[in-house]
């Protein structure tokens, strides 16, 4: 019988080095640093240039890096998934693609498309694979290049969203620590509030659909405001309930980094303090996918061994999914591996 659970081994990210300031967007829309940073809580955000470079560049990046920092030979990986709502092509999968440029080779790989959701459900579906025993060593990357779905137009778009990737590496832990519980939901009705219109089957490209701007992240900022809210305390009180947990017991939060006001009002509802919520939306925005896994290196180092972490996630669907983590390893002592 298999015994032990799917733990976090080791954390690595990647952002592009161009950086968009406030200060820059004011000069591309009516805007200013005071109301970006009131209404959002960020300062600055990655954007990924370069002819050719799509999100697997990225998510590649911080592969490479994870792969050197918990020195695991490629040939020891046996699952890849990659969490992205702006794949490089429709096909193939960005994970795919990303497995070639690391030299990963003849394992399972795919993508995973929960929108800001979608790094929590590719771990909850790695978390499978390696405690029923298919997998002994997974890499779950959540990656986006959102600067080339946003209307750098749209005020109410364009300041929110960054270019990045993370990446996790994932094995078997036998000493209590690694992800205890996950909880995952969706409501389809809410797609209206949040999606990009055209580039899909329903809406194939054509001259029209360009000359309408239709390729970009359309968002009703009210409606998700207040679902986001609702949904991403929600989860986290389920996981909560469900594993006997007051605030007194959570070391960390770890949020979505999609709008400061939502963590706070996240960890107001939880009656956490925010010293003990992972914060990195004032300088990398929001990068979808990869905003949990960006915290958790951004934060790695203050991370100790047996602390209890609770992972919140609200995207575009709408999705919504929370993960209930003990951490495996000391990340200011203890190189990962």
């Amino acid at each position: 019988m298999k015994t032990g659970r799917a733990a976090i081994a080791g954390v690595c990210g990647y952002v592009p080095p161009d950086v968009l300031t406030n200060a820059e967007l004011a000069k591309m829309v009516d805007t200013t640093d005071e109301w970006i940073t009131e209404r959002t809580g960020i300062k600055e955000r990655h954007i990924l240039k370069g002819a050719g470079l799509g999100t697997s560049h990225m998510a590649a990046k911080a592969v490479f890096g994870l792969l050197e920092k918990t020195n695991t030979n490629a040939k020891d990986v046996d699952l890849l998934i990659c969490a992205t709502t702006t794949p490089d092509m429709v096909f193939p999968s960005t994970a795919n693609l990303v497995c070639d440029m690391v030299g990963i080779r003849n394992i399972a790989s795919f993508d995973i498309q929960a929108a800001c959701s979608g790094f929590i459900y590719a771990l909850t579906i790695a978390k499978q694979f390696i405690e029923n025993g298919t997998a002994k060593k997974a890499i779950v990357v959540g990656a986006d290049k959102m600067s080339s779905i946003i209307d750098y137009r749209d005020r109410a778009t364009c300041v929110l969203f960054g270019d990045g990737a993370g990446a996790v590496l994932m094995q078997r832990s036998e000493n209590g620590t690694g992800i205890i519980d996950t909880e995952l939901g969706s409501d389809g009705a809410g797609w209206v509030h949040l999606h990009q219109k055209a580039g899909g089957s329903r809406m194939p490209p054509t001259k029209e659909t360009v000359e309408k701007r239709l390729h970009y992240v359309h968002q009703e900022g009210a409606q998700v405001y207040k679902f986001a809210v609702h949904n991403m305390a929600e989860v986290v009180r389920t996981l909560m309930d469900r594993n006997s947990l007051t605030a007194a017991d959570i070391d960390w939060l770890v949020p979505h980094q999609a709008n400061r006001r939502i963590i706070e009002a996240t960890a107001e509802r939880m009656q956490l303090p925010m010293e003990r919520v992972m914060m990195t939306i004032h300088k990398y925005g929001n990068t979808t996918a990869a905003t949990i896994p960006l915290s958790l290196w951004d934060y790695e180092s203050k991370l100790k061994e047996g602390d209890r972490l609770v992972l919140a996630a609200f995207g575009g669907g709408f999705t919504w999914a929370g993960a209930y983590v003990k951490w495996a390893y000391d990340g200011a002592t203890k190189k990962a591996a």
